[in-house]
């Protein structure tokens, strides 16, 4: 296990910052997530660790031990980092086989011959491939390819493993597994996991903590699954992790409307918890928070019905804007069948409030 800061790092491209005083503490024997939109700076923050590319700001520390100060003049090569990486594209070596793939960081580090065999060997049996030592790249899945790529970091290191983006060109049904065997392979070995992605759903489900950064490479939450969805520190959190539903809301002597002033669009008659007076503001609600109520003012056609699966998927208009609703199997299970062009009442609940943006409410 080890654990990492970054300490005001700040990393620019010519004149164009893409991370600046960027500051995350990472303790020993978690997996934590790094999320946000391309271009955000989450891959040259992970560079910028494993000495790939200089910040032009801040300090690196790993365990304590600074490995990157531009002010103190440290730079410590990336081979004696000491850290396991898994790209997006394997980077597994097509000219190696199995075994010389993930015996290569042993090997580059002169470490003993038969410490060589006895590490690779057990490498391979944490990721399942036992077996496969003779076998070429090209004669592997895309998932057994990506197990290859995870031995290979854990013969450079089982104290760090950085993941960058490690699943993207992996099919659904393989998404979900590699996350599976990530997470059992941490907890064997304890294994401290920075995990890159964009793929909000993939981080929650793997991850102890998530950091949510904004386009600008700011942090703007980090926190559990729990509390990032629960409590989203602002409206970017809430409308990147998950789908989310913004609806204009209207305050008029007492009484809150959704989308227009209109008898039939007064949802609550009390200020609801979070709402924001005296400005332009917006109800952010999940679709999963948006239930049928045949009691509701607020009226709406469903246009579109799609069954998924585990849920029920409802497209609902009201008026010349639409909402997105989600039922879940044990509540379709009431025996009540919602169709195309059926009129449905509809309630609110576990709403959060947010300033509007330009031109999203009409007086």
């Amino acid at each position: 296990m080890a654990k990492i800061r970054f300490d005001h790092v700040t990393v620019r491209y010519g004149n164009h910052t893409v991370v600046k005083d960027f500051s995350l503490d990472v303790q020993e024997g978690e997996i934590l997530g790094i999320v946000g939109p391309s271009g955000c700076g989450k891959t040259s923050l992970v560079r910028s660790l494993g000495g790939f590319i200089n910040p032009d700001e801040g300090d690196i520390y790993i365990n304590d031990n600074l490995v990157y100060s531009k002010k103190k003049r440290v730079n410590r090569p990336p081979e004696t980092r000491r850290l396991g990486i898994v790209f997006q594209d394997y980077a597994v070596w097509p000219h190696l086989s199995v075994y010389d793939n993930v015996a290569y960081p042993l090997k580059k580090r002169k470490v003993p011959k038969a410490d060589i065999d006895k590490l690779t060997r057990q490498a391979l049996e944490q990721v399942r491939m036992t077996g496969y030592e003779k076998h070429m790249p090209a004669q592997l899945s895309g998932g057994q390819q990506q197990r290859v790529a995870i031995a290979r970091a854990l013969t450079s290191s089982n104290d760090v493993i950085i993941m960058d983006e490690p699943i993207t060109n992996l099919d659904a049904k393989l998404r979900e597994g590699m996350l599976d065997e990530i997470r059992i392979l941490q907890q064997k070995l304890h294994t401290t996991i920075i995990y890159i992605t964009h793929d909000q759903e993939a981080a929650l489900q793997l991850c102890d903590r998530v950091v949510i950064m904004e386009p600008t490479g700011d942090i703007c939450q980090i926190g559990t699954d729990e509390e990032i969805i629960e409590r989203p520190a602002n409206r970017f959190v809430f409308s990147f992790i998950g789908v989310s539903n913004f609806i204009p809301v209207i305050e008029d002597q007492g009484c809150y409307y959704v989308y227009e002033k209109r008898a039939d669009r007064c949802f609550a008659q009390q200020k609801p918890e979070g709402f924001i007076s005296d400005r332009p503001c917006v109800m952010g609600i999940r679709p999963m928070d948006i239930i049928f109520d045949d009691e509701s003012p607020i009226k709406g056609e469903i246009t579109q019905a799609v069954f998924l699966g585990t849920l029920f998927n409802y497209f609902i208009r009201i008026g010349d804007a639409e909402l997105r609703v989600q039922r879940s199997m044990l509540d379709s299970l009431d025996g009540r069948e919602y169709k195309e062009g059926e009129t449905v009442g509809l309630r609110f609940l576990n709403e959060k409030y947010y300033d509007a943006e330009e031109g999203e409410v009409r007086k």
